[in-house]
C-alpha cells in the first residue's frame, strides 16, 4: 500500500524535482516507510511506501529489467505470485519479490491492457519511456483513489488532491458543479473533484497520454464495467447450491487477502458482512485481532453482536466506544478526506483505523456486501413504494404529523416522510429523492445565485441507471449504487480513514471472484419482500451466530441528530454563523439558520443538511484563507 504522485510534461520541460518531493511529501500518511523518486527529463514518478509485501525489497518506484518502464502502484496484486511465474517462464527476470515489479513486466507485454490480468486493488502510474508515453489506471471497483489534472501543458497525477496543490501552478479554483453535486449527496462524485482544475479517473478506466503529442493526445478508457445481470447459467441453480458456491469464493477471497508479510486483522461491525469476513479469517490463520466501535447510545450500538463472534472465534478483541467529544476530530477530518465530505460514520471508520493500527498494519473491512447482496432497507422499499404508491397521498398527512420528541423517533420520522413523498415518483427519481440530502427545491433556496451553474446531480445517476438497461428495476438500482454511492462514498471513507493512520483497508467482497459471481446471481437471490441478503444470509448461516444472521441493519453512523442539538450545537453555529457565511459567500444565512433552528427545537430533523453544511464549512476553513474561497474569484490558500 502506498501514495503515488508524479508530473509529466507534454512540452519537454524538465520536470522539478523539487516540487516532486514536496508532492510525494503530502502522502507520508500513506506511505511512513520509505518514499523514491524517479525523473527521466519530462517525466516524474514517486511513491511513498507502506511496506505490507516483501518488506526489504520492494521500494518503488520500481522498473523492468533496463528501466525503460517505471511504475509506482499504490494497492495490493492479489495474483501477482502466479503473474509472475508465467513472466519468469516467459524470461523476465526480477529483482523484488513483490507485486510491483510485476506490472513493469506485465505492461512490457500488454501494454496498457496489462489490466486486464490484475486481481485486486489498485492504481497504476506506468512511465514508458521508449514510448514516451503515461499511463494511469484504477481497479474495477475504485478501492483506490486516482485524480489527475491536466493543464499547463502537462499532466499531473496523485493519490490525493493535496499533493497535486503542491503545484505552483494549479488552481485551487472550486468546481461548482461539484459542491452541487456535494449538497445532493454529501461527496462529489467520479469524474467530478471539488477543484476545477482536479478530476477522479473512473474506476476499470485506464487514462493514456502521449507526452510528445500534447493535451489532444489523452484517451480514456474502460477496461471493466461491472453490472448486475442475471446469466442463464445461474437461473436454475437452486438457492443451496448458489450459497455453497457463494461460501467457497468468499473463502478463496479472504484467504488471498490475508497474503502479507505483517498481521493482517479484522474491523469487525455486528453487519453479517464483517462477521463472515472474521469468521473466514479466523479459520485460517492461527490468532486473529478484531476491531469494533459502539456508541451509548444502544439503538446505534452492534458491540453485543461484534462480541458475540469474537467469541466463537477466539479472537483478540478491541473496543472504543465513541462519544460526543470526538467532534473535536472534524477539522482533521476535513483535511483528512482533502474534499467536502458529509458522511458522519466518517469518525467512527477513522477511530476504529486508529484502532486497529495499533496492532496490525492491515485490517479486513466489509464494504460492497450491502450493494452487491442487497443489503440497504430502500431495496425493499423501491417494491414496497411499488405497491403503495396509490395510497401515498392519502398516507401523507398523517405521516407528516409523525412526533420528533426522540432521536430514535426523529430518525423514522425522517425517513417515513421521505418514504411516502417519493412513493409515486419513477425508481431513478425514488432514489434519487432517497439519497439527496438536499432536494433540488432546497438547493435552489439554500444556495447563492452566484453559485449557481444550472448543473443537475441527477445526471450522474442516469448515466448509471440507464447503462443498466435490460435488467430489472432492483438490479438497475444497486448497480447505480455500485457505479456511484459505493465509489465515491464507502470506499472513500474507508481508503482515507484507514490511510490516515496508515493502516491498509482490504476489502476482499468486492475481490473480482465474488463480484463477478454476485452480479451474475438473478435478484431474487438478494431482496424477496422485506427480506434483504437473502442469500449471503444462507450462505454464512454455518459460520455466525443466529443474532448475527438475523439482525437488523443499523449502519454504521454516530448519533448525529442528538449531537446536532446538544454538544454539537455552539460549534455548529459558531462554524454556520451568517457572519461566516456571507464571507465564505456559497450559501444564504438565513436559509442556514432556519435549518439549525428547526433542528434545535426538534420541529425537524435536519441533521444530514446540518452535517453537510458543517463539513463543507470546516474543509474551507482548511483549505482556504478568509475572503479568497468566494465564487467570484474561488482561489483557495497554499495548503
Amino acid at each position: 500500500m502506498c501514495g503515488i504522485c508524479g508530473r509529466v510534461s507534454l512540452d519537454g520541460t524538465p520536470v522539478d524535482r523539487r516540487v516532486l518531493h514536496e508532492m510525494n511529501s503530502t502522502l507520508v500518511h500513506r506511505g511512513p516507510d520509505s518514499d523514491g523518486v524517479a525523473v527521466d527529463g519530462g517525466a516524474g514518478l514517486a511513491a511513498r511506501r507502506l511496506a505490507i509485501i516483501d518488506l526489504e525489497t520492494g521500494d518503488q518506484p520500481l522498473t523492468n529489467e533496463d528501466g525503460t518502464v517505471v511504475v509506482v502502484q499504490n494497492g495490493e496484486i492479489y495474483n501477482y505470485a502466479e503473474l509472475r511465474a508465467g513472466l519468469v517462464a516467459r524470461g523476465h527476470t526480477f529483482r523484488t519479490r513483490g507485486d510491483t515489479e510485476v506490472l513493469a513486466h506485465l505492461y512490457e507485454e500488454r501494454g496498457p491492457r496489462f489490466v486486464d490480468e490484475l486481481r485486486g486493488m489498485f492504481a497504476v502510474a506506468v512511465w514508458d519511456a521508449r514510448r514516451r508515453r503515461v499511463v494511469l489506471a484504477r481497479d474495477r471497483f475504485g478501492i483506490k483513489p486516482m485524480y489527475y489534472r491536466l493543464a499547463n501543458d502537462s499532466l499531473s497525477f496523485a493519490s490525493e488532491p493535496k499533493a497535486l496543490l503542491r503545484q505552483p501552478d494549479c488552481s485551487r479554483e472550486l468546481d461548482l458543479d461539484a459542491l452541487e453535486a456535494f449538497l445532493a449527496f454529501g461527496f462529489v462524485p467520479t469524474p467530478l473533484s471539488i477543484f476545477r482544475e482536479i478530476r477522479k479517473l473512473p474506476p476499470g478506466s485506464v487514462l493514456v497520454c502521449d507526452a510528445d503529442g500534447g493535451a489532444h493526445a489523452v484517451s480514456i478508457e474502460t477496461f471493466a464495467r461491472p453490472r448486475p445481470a442475471a446469466t442463464e447459467d445461474l437461473l436454475g441453480e437452486s438457492e443451496g447450491a448458489l450459497a455453497e458456491e457463494l461460501l467457497h469464493r468468499l473463502t478463496d477471497s479472504v484467504r488471498a487477502h490475508l497474503v502479507a508479510d505483517v498481521p493482517v486483522g479484522v474491523l469487525l461491525s455486528g453487519g453479517i458482512d464483517s462477521c463472515a469476513l472474521a469468521a473466514l479469517a479466523a479459520q485460517e490463520v492461527g490468532e486473529l485481532k478484531t476491531f469494533t466501535i459502539g456508541f451509548d447510545e444502544r439503538e446505534f450500538d452492534e458491540r453485543d453482536l461484534a462480541r458475540l463472534v469474537a467469541r466463537r472465534y477466539g479472537t483478540d478483541h478491541h473496543e472504543l466506544v465513541v462519544r460526543p467529544d470526538a467532534i473535536e476530530l472534524l477539522p482533521a477530518l476535513a483535511a483528512t478526506f482533502d474534499e467536502p465530505f458529509a458522511d458522519s460514520s466518517a469518525i467512527p471508520t477513522y477511530l476504529v483505523s486508529k484502532l486497529a493500527r495499533s496492532e496490525v498494519k492491515v485490517a479486513l473491512s466489509g464494504e460492497g456486501g450491502d450493494e452487491l447482496f442487497g443489503g440497504y432497507n430502500y431495496y425493499a422499499g423501491h417494491g414496497l413504494a411499488r405497491l403503495l404508491a396509490p395510497a401515498a397521498s392519502l398516507l401523507r398527512p398523517l405521516v407528516e404529523r409523525l412526533p420528533t420528541s426522540t432521536e430514535r423517533a426523529s430518525s423514522l420520522d425522517w425517513r417515513a416522510k421521505r418514504f411516502v413523498r417519493s412513493a409515486h415518483l419513477s425508481t431513478l427519481d425514488r432514489h434519487y429523492a432517497w439519497k439527496s440530502v438536499f432536494t433540488p427545491e432546497e438547493r435552489a433556496a439554500l444556495v447563492q445565485p452566484e453559485a449557481r451553474t444550472g448543473f443537475d446531480p441527477r445526471d450522474l445517476l442516469g448515466v448509471h441507471y440507464d447503462a443498466g438497461a435490460g435488467a430489472d428495476e432492483l438490479s438497475r438500482v444497486m448497480g447505480l449504487d455500485l457505479s456511484v454511492f459505493l465509489v465515491d462514498d464507502m470506499l472513500v471513507k474507508t481508503d482515507r480513514a484507514s490511510m490516515a493512520h496508515s493502516l491498509e483497508a482490504r476489502v476482499p467482497i468486492l475481490d473480482q471472484v465474488v463480484a463477478e459471481f454476485a452480479l451474475a446471481l438473478p435478484s431474487r437471490t438478494k431482496v424477496r419482500g422485506l427480506a434483504k441478503k437473502r442469500l449471503l444470509r444462507r450462505a454464512v448461516t454455518p459460520l455466525l451466530p443466529r443474532e448475527v444472521i438475523a439482525g437488523k441493519k443499523r449502519g454504521f453512523s454516530p448519533p448525529i441528530g442528538n449531537w446536532l442539538r446538544n454538544e454539537l450545537q455552539p460549534l455548529t453555529r459558531e462554524v454556520l454563523s451568517p457572519a461566516a457565511l456571507r464571507q465564505q459567500g456559497y450559501f444564504r444565512p438565513d436559509a442556514v439558520s432556519l435549518l439549525i433552528d428547526e433542528h434545535a427545537a426538534r420541529k425537524a430533523d435536519n441533521s444530514r443538511k446540518i452535517w453537510a453544511l458543517l463539513t463543507f464549512s470546516l474543509w474551507l476553513d482548511r483549505y482556504a484563507t478568509a475572503g479568497q474561497a468566494t465564487p467570484s474569484d474561488g482561489l483557495l490558500a497554499e495548503v
